[in-house]
């Protein structure tokens, strides 16, 4: 097991804090880096408050998995939205819970090369995807997922690649 969640040391002033946990031993990952491209998300969505975003196991994202999505099998990334509805008003007293963002990189390393191309594009476009279905986006329907579509690749685009995406990237309508 890692350490404990900890900060990412983004600026309280800020308005966003972001708690990282790596919970896996499945390989290595920078989960501070993966933190600071959760805040710019927030950030730049205009959110305020605090996210927590954890990285699991094949056995703990499966049975998180079953539990709130009633899916079998492990998957790549879940969203859990708390305050986020209400994260754009004054009208909440004390801290604003975003919510959790809870990603597999086992399951992402796999996806990689059909989807993202590389592992770290990969982890990436799972963030930002998390960070996003968090602030109420969704690809439930053809339209919802057009719009979510091209605002992860332009926040991956500005945060990520700081240009357009790379050649192997492939991000059809379809993915999750």
């Amino acid at each position: 097991m890692a350490d404990p969640a900890s900060p990412t040391g983004v600026e309280a002033s800020s308005g966003v804090d972001v708690v990282v946990s790596d919970e896996q031993t499945e390989m290595a990952i920078d989960a501070p880096r993966w933190a600071a491209l959760a805040a710019a998300v927030l950030r730049r969505e205009g959110a305020h408050g605090e996210l927590t975003l954890t990285f699991v196991d094949r056995a703990e994202i499966a049975a998180l998995n079953r539990e709130h999505m009633g899916e079998d099998g492990p998957t790549d990334v879940l969203s859990f939205p708390l305050d986020a509805g209400d994260a754009y008003g004054d009208h909440l007293v004390g801290p604003v819970l975003l919510g959790d963002v809870v990603v597999c990189p086992a399951v992402a390393a796999e996806a990689a090369p059909s989807h993202a191309g590389t592992v770290d594009d990969e982890l990436a476009l799972l963030t930002v995807h998390g960070v996003l279905h968090v602030l109420g986006h969704d690809h439930a329907e053809p339209d919802e997922a057009r719009l979510m579509r091209a605002r992860e690749i332009e926040l991956l685009s500005e945060l990520h690649w700081h240009g357009g995406p790379p050649a192997g990237f492939v991000h059809e309508q379809g993915a999750s």
